[in-house]
């Protein structure tokens, strides 16, 4: 019985950090070699030396998954390692793909380039691509926003679409599976917002979202949940949740929790102003002598 052929993987790097390469490559050993034993990662141009960009764009043979990492441009002068446009590639990529997906907030939204890059066409993939090429498309563009995304999401998604062949997108089209939970759940520290016991940068104790401007409670997103080397995430570490996987990553100020008369101008999704100051005023009474330890002296 002959082997089934697998499907093919291309990575184009537009405007990039890189940092969801690297992201992709500090994944667990063994889950990069089965995604290995599964695809074929027929291109990215730092880890593959078969074929070039140009190889892939010519040949006849259709790309299965198209992951892209990136904004977007019709500006030539942005991507300096070719004489074409991010744009230009990418629209000639799509006529030959099945499923297109935005790897990292930047692809998906323009993240971090779309905002401080001066030129005002840089945007995420939905707003870069002709509607005639997104017809073509099998599946609606999925966004695996995040700076940078958690390499589980990315296999996750593909061997998803691989058995599947669709998956359940949310408004902003990202798998639900993946961001139809919020990155305060799972989060070890909520016990500690739930009393309104207030934490600090780089400490264990504490909650991040009263001063440091953890954003998690409003923030879409799975990584408390799918823990990053099975291990930690940020707010374990004690680094306060930025979103960076909602349409409005970066803001100004992410580290600091915007206030007015010492009330948080934003409050937790799913719940009234007037009733998470009633929850908070009673929280705010009680003292929990256990939250007000070290966990470790």
């Amino acid at each position: 019985m002959m082997n089934e052929k697998k499907p093919t993987v291309v990575w184009f790097s537009a405007i990039t950090c890189n940092g969801n390469t690297h992201s992709l490559l500090s994944s667990n050993s063994s889950k990069f070699e089965l995604f290995l034993k599964n695809f074929d990662f027929i291109y990215h141009g730092s880890l593959t030396i078969d074929k070039s960009l140009e190889d892939i764009i010519k040949n006849q043979e259709q790309i299965d998954f198209l992951l892209v990492e990136g904004a977007i441009s019709s500006n030539q002068k942005i991507f300096t390692t070719s004489n074409d446009s991010t744009k230009n590639i990418l629209e000639k990529l799509i006529q030959k793909s099945k499923y297109l997906i935005a790897v990292g907030s930047c692809a998906s939204f323009g993240g971090i380039h779309a905002k401080f890059t001066q030129n005002d066409d840089v945007c995420g993939l939905k707003d870069a691509i002709e509607e005639e090429n997104k017809k073509k498309l099998k599946h609606p563009i999925i966004n695996l926003s995040g700076c940078p995304v958690h390499p589980e999401w990315i296999f996750q998604t593909l061997f998803s679409l691989k058995n599947f062949k669709e998956i359940s997108l949310d408004d902003e089209g990202r798998p639900k599976e993946l961001y139809g939970t919020l990155a305060h759940h799972g989060c070890t520290r909520n016990e500690y917002f739930e009393w309104k016991i207030e934490g600090n940068f780089g400490q264990k104790e504490g909650c991040l979202f009263y001063n440091q401007g953890c954003r998690a409670p409003m923030t879409h997103s799975s990584c408390n949940k799918i823990l990053w080397n099975d291990i930690n995430s940020k707010t374990r570490a004690g680094m306060p949740c930025i979103g960076c996987t909602e349409v409005d990553f970066p803001r100004n100020n992410m580290l600091e929790t915007k206030k007015n008369m010492g009330i948080p101008l934003e409050v937790p999704l799913g719940i009234s102003k007037r009733a998470y100051l009633s929850i908070s005023g009673v929280a705010k009474t009680f003292k929990i002598d256990r939250l007000h330890k070290k966990l470790m002296e």
